[in-house]
């Protein structure tokens, strides 16, 4: 529940933890679209309940699809790429994964479609996507300020064919189309305008998931990505792995804190783009152990190293290695994330103001967050309605006393029961 009072972090260490986390919010909104637009009735387990995923829910709700909810399995009945017209604008709170993928499937409504959120949603750009979808016959009009929503689309589905997309700031732009296309008349080409695609590993994740579904889709080249029109959904049972963004945190608690803790149910060959922290984590002095189903971390036997990190492939995962280099003997810096700037906040600009609030030096560039380590202290830690933010700064308070973190509710929007399990972890 959100509450304006702060959250004392209880300080402790070493660590001695088994942790399960949340299915993975980019997995099941994915599969949640996935088995919307699929002909029959799908069953997804291990998905994720939480902000994100409701207002998904809700908007496909809206579209025509039936959901229905049980702890352990959702059951979700396709419309075999044709929604319905919603009766109101589709409301998706800060959740950019939804925002983006149902702009590309919501040409193939009946009607017209409206999707707004909250005012930091019509601070995020749409733009870049809004063009490459008209670029392959889809009607859509950003009517919000600067590139950004509210949207509308129009009925008329995808013609498909070749198209070029900006693909610099956002990975979910690629997999918002990719999502859509088999419903395209023609076979889709998308091509990166300057060969730059960020965050690559979020667009295998989007592939990965078509294919499960039936769908026939590749990369044709390094800057160039093909799907098959006519080869729809198939309705599935399909399986969502657990979190590889929220098991960062607990990973990371270990490095601060010492000790070990084991993060049960991640596949050792999951495409989850952060578990690419793991490498870096070793790199700072952490022992690293991957099992089949689980990956495990014990903290550094001596001081952690501060490192220098191209971390575009994860950005999700630069909060809690930020928290992280606080406790590092050398400077940390982290490049290549300048897609940062445009998530739930402006992640450099907030890692700057509440990395220096608890002593380190910090510097945020266009791109690139500095942090040079200095004698630490306790602070109220601004969240900016940011659930990384506030798991991440939480991790601080296991060794520096005094750690408050503001409107921990915001961490419903992935992981509602985040403090909780936190508290546990000893």
């Amino acid at each position: 529940m959100r509450t304006p009072d702060p959250l004392p972090i209880r300080c402790r260490g070493p660590l001695d933890a088994r942790v399960r986390v949340p299915g993975s919010k980019s997995l099941t909104n994915r599969a949640l679209l996935i088995a919307g637009l699929a002909r029959g009735r799908s069953e997804l387990s291990g998905a994720l309940h939480s902000d994100d995923t409701q207002v998904m829910r809700d908007a496909l709700r809206a579209l025509g699809c039936s959901i229905e909810e049980q702890p352990e399995r959702w059951a979700v009945g396709g419309r075999d790429g044709r929604f319905a017209a919603p009766r109101a604008p589709l409301d998706v709170g800060n959740s950019g994964t939804t925002a983006r993928f149902l702009a590309a499937a919501a040409p193939l409504a009946e009607g017209p479609v409206v999707i707004d959120g909250n005012a930091r949603m019509r601070e995020r750009p749409i733009e870049d996507l809004a063009r490459a979808l008209g670029a392959l016959g889809a009607r859509v009009e950003v009517l919000g300020a600067r590139g950004c929503p509210p949207l509308r689309t129009l009925p008329g589905g995808l013609r498909g064919g070749e198209a070029a997309i900006d693909a610099r700031r956002s990975s979910q732009y690629v997999s918002a189309i990719l999502l859509a296309a088999p419903y395209a008349e023609r076979d889709v080409r998308l091509r990166f305008e300057g060969g730059i695609l960020v965050s690559r590993p979020y667009v295998e994740l989007t592939l990965q998931s078509m294919r499960g579904f039936g769908a026939e889709a590749r990369f044709e080249s390094e800057a160039c990505l093909w799907v098959r029109a006519g080869r729809r959904y198939a309705a599935r049972a399909w399986q969502i792995e657990p979190d590889a963004s929220s098991a960062a945190y607990p990973l990371c608690a270990a490095a601060i804190a010492g000790g070990r803790v084991r993060v049960d149910g991640l596949p050792r060959d999951s495409l989850q783009a952060d578990l690419a922290l793991l490498p870096l984590l070793e790199r700072m002095g952490c022992r690293v152990e991957r099992g089949a189903s689980h990956a495990a971390l014990t903290g550094p036997s001596g001081p952690l190293r501060g490192i220098d990190a191209d971390m575009n492939a994860l950005p999700d995962a630069v909060l809690a290695l930020a928290v992280v280099a606080l406790f590092a003997e050398g400077a940390t810096r982290i490049r290549n994330v300048a897609n940062l700037r445009i998530k739930e906040s402006d992640r450099l600009a907030a890692l700057e103001r509440e990395l220096a609030k608890l002593g380190a030096q910090v510097h945020a560039g266009a791109d690139s967050l500095q942090i040079e380590p200095r004698p630490l202290h306790g602070a109220a830690i601004d969240t900016y309605d940011d659930h990384r933010m506030a798991m991440a700064f939480a991790l601080a308070g296991l060794r520096v006393p005094g750690v408050e973190i503001r409107d921990p509710g915001c961490v419903s929007k992935t992981w509602p029961d985040y403090f909780a399990a936190l508290d546990s972890w000893s």
